[in-house]
């Protein structure tokens, strides 16, 4: 059976943008895709001039054409859509249950206040309650879809090397180089071992798997901040984060720190559970 990757898709132009990360990323893990839609509330009308008994053929056509125009670069794998009904976030969580899948990648709009469609709207919902990792895209942002420099902070957390399996797994895919990113959010000496020991074990892992890494210590007042910043200096093309994460003054996290992150970086975010996934590097 081949691995799976779900596309949250309402055919605004952020998610489209989504959809073609997620080919990249289908060619390099021999992966189908699956478009995903959700016929909810009334929004449609602000995406379709189309009648409500016309709707759901529209939508068809719409995928139809998204398939005819991206299978020939999947080549022996296979794209195809899933059309469900009620909140966004639930069906888009229950496809991927219902597929097997091992990565989401959806478009969000960010902090910028539009909401007229669903995915931008419904990106944090999304990353809070899959137990998948997630990959959410930046809409409006023009970055390379290869995956050569991936920055994976990490905390004092006991969570925090979760999101090194699935990371390793992306950048052995691509042949990326990961930037292990130790982050210090505390002057404690036994806080900041620790960091420095969860630093060696990503070190170790990545080395033991012939994956390229740089190893940086940075200092943090505020964690989406310095990621972002540090991220951008190196061109990077991911970042790799948990949905939970240590709890600062600037920071208090689940909701915050990972809906800064996916609401504010211009660079594609990986969120991971705090769940022992189990990835074949």
């Amino acid at each position: 059976m081949n691995k799976n990757i779900i596309v949250g898709v309402d055919f605004s132009d952020c998610s489209i943008n989504a959809l073609e990360h997620a080919v990249t990323i289908a060619e390099k893990a021999n992966a189908d895709i699956t478009m995903v839609w959700a016929n909810h509330l009334d929004y449609s009308k602000e995406i379709f001039s189309v009648e409500p008994e016309n709707l759901i053929s529209e939508v068809e056509a719409r995928f139809t054409k998204l398939i005819e125009k991206y299978q020939p670069v999947l080549k022996k794998n296979k794209i195809d859509f899933f059309i469900g009904k009620g909140k966004v976030y639930k069906v888009i969580c229950e496809a991927a249950e219902k597929k097997g899948s091992f990565l989401i990648v959806i478009g969000t709009h960010g902090s910028s206040g539009f909401e007229e469609f669903w995915i931008g709207s419904n990106a944090n919902r999304i990353v809070s309650s899959s137990k998948l990792p997630i990959i959410s895209i930046r809409g409006g942002v023009d970055i390379s879809r290869d995956l050569k420099i991936i920055v994976m902070p990490l905390d004092s957390t006991k969570v925090t090397l979760q999101k090194l399996p699935i990371t390793a797994l992306l950048a052995k895919y691509f042949d990326s180089e990961v930037h292990i990113l130790g982050l210090y959010t505390s002057g404690l000496e036994d806080i900041r071992y620790r960091i420095q020991n969860y630093a060696g074990q990503a070190e170790q892992y990545l080395k033991e798997n012939n994956i390229r890494y740089k190893k940086v210590y940075l200092e943090a007042d505020n964690i989406s901040e310095t990621v972002i910043d540090y991220a951008l200096k190196v061109d990077a093309n991911l970042i790799s984060i948990m949905t939970e994460q240590e709890t600062t003054t600037m920071n208090l996290w689940l909701g915050p720190y990972a809906a800064q992150m996916v609401n504010h970086s211009p660079i594609p975010v990986l969120s991971v559970h705090p769940e022992k996934y189990k990835y074949i590097v």
